[in-house]
Formats: C-alpha cells, structure tokens, sequence
C-alpha cells in the first residue's frame, strides 16, 4: 500500500517536472562571467549563450578593473584657511595716468549732425585710472606685479586686505619682455611675504588657487587646477606660461597664482577673451631669474647670439636629415656676432647650448638670454647630418630703453604716437604670419591719434594708402608723404582691417 502511493508520487512529479520543461520554466538560468553571458540549465550544467538572445554578449566594450592605480586625491574641503593666511600678502594696485585726447561730445546734437571740429571735440588732458593686482616678497615692501600695471603710469597706491589706508608706491624696476615689474612702499610696519615655490615641480592637474583684484571688486578668491605648462600664446620671445581654469579676469593681473602648500608658482598675467577658463600665468621661476636686475638696477640685461631661429617640423626634419623635431634651425645668422664669429651658419641646427639640451626651438632665446654677458659657452650642432661643438661668447642684447613713447619727432610712426619694429621670422611664427612682410606696432602712444584710430600692440601693418609696406623704413617714407592722415591696413589675428589715422596737431 504504502509502495502504491510511493509510486503514484513519484509519478505526479514527473508529470510536473515534464509540464515545466515544456513551459520553459526550468529551461536555464543566466549569468554573467567577466565579459561573457554564461547560461545554466536545471541540473546547473553551464553552456555559451548564442545568437541575439538576452544572454548574448554586450554590445559595448566593457574594462577590466586596474589593480594598480592609486586612489584619487580630491579638492581639500575648503580653501579657506589658504586664503586668509596668503590674503595677507596680496595687495590690490590702483594706478593713474595723464593722457591727452578728444573728449566725447556733450549731446547727441553735436555728434550727429557735426559743426566745426573745435566746437565738436576739445584736446583735454584727463586721468585715466586703472587696476591691477600684486603680492608682497620681502617684508620691507618691495611687491611684484605686472609690468603692464604699472607701465608709464603717474601714480601708484596699494592697499592691503586689512582695510589699513592706502600707501603710495614707487617702481624700483620693470621688464616688457616678461611682463615683470617690481615695485616698493615705505611702511614702519613689517609685512608678510608671501613665499615662493618652484615652479618646474607644478604639474597639469594640481589644485592652484588665485587672489586678486578682478574689476576692482577687492580681494577675491578663486580656485582651479592647472591646465597646462609651457604654453607660447605669442605675447613674445620669452614665452612660458602656465595655464590654469582658476578664474582670472581684468584686475587679476599682478597677482598670485599659489599651490596648496602656500607657495607662489605664478604670476596671474593673461587671459583668453574668447573663453572664461582659460587664464595665463608667469612661472614663478622666470620671475626669480628677473627679479635681482630689477632690484638691482631697474632692468634686465640679457645675453646675445646672434642667429634669428625657427621651428623644425617634421618636413623641415626630413629635409635636413634630422633623426627627431628637436633643437633650434638656424635661418639667419648676424653680420659680425657672437654666432658668425664662433663659424655658425644659415642651416645648423642648434641641440644643446652651455650643457642644456634644446629640446624645443624657444628654448634657445630663454638660456642665451639668462647666461652672462661676456661669457663663454658651448653649443652642440648638428650640420648636414654631423654633430659639432663650436664655442661662442655671448653678447649684449642691446634694447631701447623702457619708458613712454617717444613723441618728439615730427615724422614717421613717432609722430602718430606709434612704436613699431620689422617682422622678423620668429615674430611672423608667434603671430602665424605667412611671410616677414609688414611692420609690427610693439607700443601705442597714450592719448596719441594711434589710440584715437583704434591700433593696438601687435597689430601688423601691410600697406599705407594702399602701397604694400615690407619693413619699418618703408613705413616712415609713406607716413612722411602724408600731411594730415593716411590710410592703413593691418593684420590683426585671422582678420584685415583698414584704418584711418589722422597726424596729430602741432602744438
């Protein structure tokens, strides 16, 4: 009796069973194995799953965990406490300066309907103010800004974040091809320095923190991460900034660029107008090559070679037989200087100079710049195919000195308040020329017709009433013909401009 049942039961659970497999209910079960799609039947026998079915292997690239990598390193919670210590070394600059210029026409009357130019526009003289920002290195008050801050400027006051008055400040020394200035207030009271790190050591990806005075809104704080190291954004020979996404806008400029050990790596300089997270700072390194002549004496003096250099790119690197991009090619080499006295010609390419290695071509002018005048120096060559050493003594780079404008001559660019130099070839790479033809405006006059007309640094000049000009003496012969204005047109980036610019009157 009890063996029936036994059977009748095991028979009802065959029936089941069977009733389910049919169903598909205990067909398989599914699961993953790393990137494959494993399925296992009831009695847990695993098989590869086929075709387009649920099981099937994932349609997009999965990754293998990394075992090795370090655990990532986030944002300290707050960046106050480096703020308020470093704050108390960063001063806001407030500059003014006399020009000479027309004034804007009381009403609209006069503007659109014209009259007599002395009854429309009178020559006045007004102050224009300006701002910047700066941080303090000795607590005897000498602080470092921007040379552009400070730059042909009547008066200087600075004032700290303590809301202590504002103290007048003098320039001890400046230099346009660094954009550096230093300049010094006299207080009884000792300051804090800000100390200043090693600029080498910053890497693209730290935290970085900014403080300056952005359109004059006071002491402000802002905190990014360093973009990018030795950037050239064509501002000159000496070329080397860091980028950062640290907020930087118009009266930054001067200020500290600090890492989160409280050290100075930069000095915020420039910004990208097209992008609010593109800023530009001065290594901090560059700035303690400059800041002992400046101390010093008021300006820099800077070795020589003689060469006018380029890029070598990959076909220039085939063409001359080159292994790699690196070094500096040398396409002109000066009549009589320390190159061409130490047998260098048109065509070496320039690999090491006084025992440091050119790795990129605007290294060259940074080391020949920094090395003593009158010193004697190996450079390592390579000329068709075979490397060299030649010796060279480095010369005196001879450079106007810096101050305003001049204005006392009658003709030529001087007397439209202009300052203007040849395109040479490495000016032409940095402003993505085409050629070497045109003159370059290195310095606007302020308060001069140049400024009325709208020129500005960096502006490349093509033709004069329609005349293509090549050099600075070309220039001058068509300014001189003009009697009371000419007709300009100029490069400036990617566009052409034409631009009308009147003599100024004599007084």
């Amino acid at each position: 009796m009890k063996v029936r049942g036994f059977g009748a039961l095991l028979v009802l659970v065959g029936v089941t069973l069977a009733m389910l497999f049919a169903s598909g209910a205990l067909d398989v079960r599914v699961f993953w194995r790393g990137n494959q799609a494993v399925a296992v039947d009831w009695f847990g026998q695993a098989e590869e799953s086929q075709g387009g079915q649920p099981a099937s292997k994932p349609f997009w690239k999965t990754q293998e965990p990394v075992t090795e990598s370090a655990p990532p390193v986030g944002a300290p919670p707050s960046f106050a406490d480096l703020s308020e210590r470093m704050s108390r070394g960063v001063v806001n600059i407030q500059t003014s300066k006399t020009v000479t210029g027309q004034e804007i026409p009381r009403v609209f009357e006069e503007f659109f309907f014209g009259g007599p130019p002395d009854q429309r526009f009178e020559q006045r003289e007004r102050k224009v103010p300006s701002l910047g920002s700066g941080f303090v290195i000795s607590s005897d008050g000498y602080i470092v800004t921007n040379n552009h801050v400070v730059e042909d400027v009547d008066s200087i006051k600075v004032a700290f974040a303590d809301g202590s008055p504002e103290v007048d400040a003098t320039i001890v020394g400046r230099d346009p091809k660094t954009d550096i200035a230093l300049i010094r207030i006299k207080t009884d009271r000792e300051l804090f320095a800000l100390p200043l790190g090693d600029s080498e050591k910053v890497r693209p990806g730290d935290w970085v923190v900014a403080i300056g005075n952005p359109f004059g809104l006071g002491h402000t704080v802002t905190a990014g991460i360093v973009s990018a190291k030795h950037r050239v954004i064509g501002q000159g020979s000496y070329d080397d900034f860091i980028q950062t996404d640290a907020a930087i806008n118009p009266g930054n400029s001067g200020g500290p660029l600090i890492n989160l050990a409280g050290e100075v790596i930069g000095i915020n300089t420039a910004i990208n107008p097209r992008a609010n997270t593109i800023g530009f700072a001065v290594p901090v390194n560059m700035a303690k090559e400059v800041l002992p002549q400046l101390q010093a004496s008021g300006r820099v003096t800077r070795g020589w070679l003689g060469v006018v250099i380029q890029r070598i790119s990959p076909e220039l690197s085939k063409e001359f037989g080159l292994a790699d991009d690196k070094g500096a090619l040398v396409s002109k080499v000066m009549p009589d200087g320390p190159a061409a006295k130490a047998g260098i010609e048109r065509g070496d390419v320039i690999i090491e100079f006084n025992g440091q290695p050119i790795a990129d071509w605007n290294e060259l002018p940074r080391q020949v710049a920094l090395t003593p005048v009158d010193q004697k120096v190996s450079i390592v060559l390579v000329r068709k195919g075979k490397r060299m050493s030649v010796k060279a003594v480095v010369a005196k780079l001879d450079e106007p000195e810096t101050g305003e404008v001049a204005k006392a001559d009658t003709g030529g660019p001087a007397a439209f308040g202009l300052r203007v130099q040849d395109v040479t070839q490495e000016i032409a790479e940095q402003l993505g020329l085409e050629d070497t033809n045109g003159v370059v405006v290195t310095a606007v006059a302020p308060g001069s017709p140049a400024e009325d007309a709208g020129l500005h640094r960096g502006d490349v000049i093509l033709e004069v009433d329609r005349y293509a000009v090549k050099n600075s003496a070309q220039l001058r012969e068509k300014l001189e013909e003009s009697d009371e204005g000419t007709l300009l047109l100029i490069k400036r980036g990617d566009a052409t401009l034409f631009i009308p610019l009147k003599r100024a009157p004599e007084q």
